[in-house]
């Protein structure tokens, strides 16, 4: 299935996949300044949530993005749509077929 992934699939995938880590990126930095500026916690206390927060993410940033490979392109994309990473007109340059796949991908992971 993810062999077969067209050429202009896997080239739209990868200029979208850097866009899809710079905004995740950016999102991760934005929740992280409220944690570290509440003043109503310890510095201790402030540490310990960033440092969650920042495990998780970075839990959501290797499966969607590290191992980049055509292979699990499908994967990937799944992954970065169900982040909220793209917008409707980016995932509209996908193929139809690719598209249809993703959906499903994410729907399976849903249940």
């Amino acid at each position: 299935m993810t062999n077969n992934v067209p050429e202009s699939d896997w080239e739209v995938f990868r200029e979208l996949r850097e866009v899809a880590l710079q905004r995740f990126c950016e999102r991760v930095l934005e929740e992280l300044l409220p944690l570290s500026q509440d003043r109503s916690r310890t510095h201790h206390e402030r540490y310990l949530a960033v440092f969650r927060l920042i495990q998780e993410r970075d839990e959501q940033l290797a499966h969607a993005f590290n191992d980049f490979a055509r292979s699990r392109m499908i994967v990937q994309l799944a992954a970065i749509r169900g982040l909220g990473l793209l917008s409707r007109g980016d995932f509209e340059r996908f193929t139809h077929e690719t598209r249809r796949i993703v959906e499903s991908v994410t729907k399976e992971s849903s249940r």
